[in-house]
């Protein structure tokens, strides 16, 4: 019998539950670093997370669709653990429950379900969340590292929002943070910072880059051409400016990009299918990164920046797609 199932298609001996479980074990390393930076508030917020984004799912399987369980493959676990690293660890659990309903029921589960949906969920859940909660989505609590019970709920600022109130343009008074106040980049990379729980910890998610490449489970393409974009734009604008607040290495260790890159952006169903479209679609979302991050009023620009490309890939899968020998131009 011929089987018919949505795309993106791969040649693979594994199915769609071993790949998504390779992507779970990828995203360890960073769950890791998130309870051992923000204490039992992190496990909180990531138990609540998949606990919603599973729950929501398997009700949509159950009474709207009346088909089998998809939740058996682990995507809607990926999306609840997403979704959790895409938040700060003082987030409360009912606004947990509808981040999780927006990314589910109305980004994935309203298009078909999984291989249907046109944009990233747990970003459609981050985004809606952070505009209907601006202020609960932007309290940064400082990072106790070893421990579980932060004593005193002191917060603080995110390296990008110290970049963004840097301007060589505006007077010194005006300011409300230094270059002084930028952490340095041992504690970037090591993810003593203020930020959401799983986008602090850069060696923790290079960590499950490699595994992710090491299964094969991803192609290197998306997470370093978006990478190096970020780069060579915030070089550029720093030699022609001299501003400060378009340190290149500090754009690269902070924020949500190396989350967004690895795990974001090379979403099977949201991501193109061709090598030269990933490469479009890659290049593009570092530029709208670098362009919202510091022109905006935003400090940080990943989330929308991917949501953004990803409604361009239907076209650049169109315009990427190699022509067939003999086919007319």
């Amino acid at each position: 019998m011929l089987k018919i199932s949505t795309n993106p298609h791969m040649q693979t001996n594994r199915d769609i539950r071993a790949l998504m479980l390779d992507v779970v074990i990828a995203l360890m390393p960073a769950a890791i670093a998130a309870i051992l930076f923000f204490g039992i508030d992190a496990l909180r917020v990531i138990l609540t997370s998949v606990a919603a984004c599973v729950m929501f799912e398997y009700l949509c399987c159950r009474y709207w669709f009346k088909s089998e369980n998809s939740t058996k493959d682990f995507s809607a676990v990926i999306t609840g653990l997403l979704l959790a690293y895409n938040l700060p660890s003082t987030m409360p659990c009912w606004m947990i429950l509808i981040g999780a309903f927006m990314a589910i029921v109305v980004a994935k589960m309203c298009f078909g379900g999984l291989g249907r949906n046109i944009f990233n969920p747990a970003l459609v859940g981050r985004v809606f969340l952070f505009i209907s909660f601006p202020v609960q989505m932007t309290v940064w609590p400082v990072p106790h590292f070893l421990q579980m019970i932060s004593p005193d709920g002191a917060t603080g600022a995110t390296p990008l929002k110290i970049l963004k109130s840097i301007d060589a343009s505006s007077s010194a008074s005006t300011q409300m943070y230094s270059i002084d106040d930028l952490p340095s980049y041992l504690n970037m990379f090591l993810g003593n910072i203020g930020g959401c729980i799983g986008e602090v910890s850069t060696i923790a998610l290079l960590l499950g880059f490699a595994w992710l490449l090491y299964r094969k489970v991803i192609t290197w393409h998306i997470p370093v051409y978006y990478l190096l974009t970020v780069f060579v734009f915030t070089s550029a604008l720093y030699f022609i400016t001299g501003n400060m607040k378009f340190l290149p290495f500090a754009h690269l260790l902070s924020g949500g990009l190396m989350l967004g890159a690895i795990f974001m952006a090379t979403d099977y169903t949201t991501s193109p299918m061709t090598l030269k479209g990933q490469i479009i679609f890659a290049i593009g979302c570092g530029i709208l990164t670098v362009i919202i991050r510091s022109f905006s009023a935003y400090p940080e620009g990943v989330s929308f920046a991917i949501l953004i490309m990803n409604a361009f890939v239907p076209l650049i899968d169109k315009y990427a797609t190699q022509r067939c020998y003999g086919e007319k131009r």
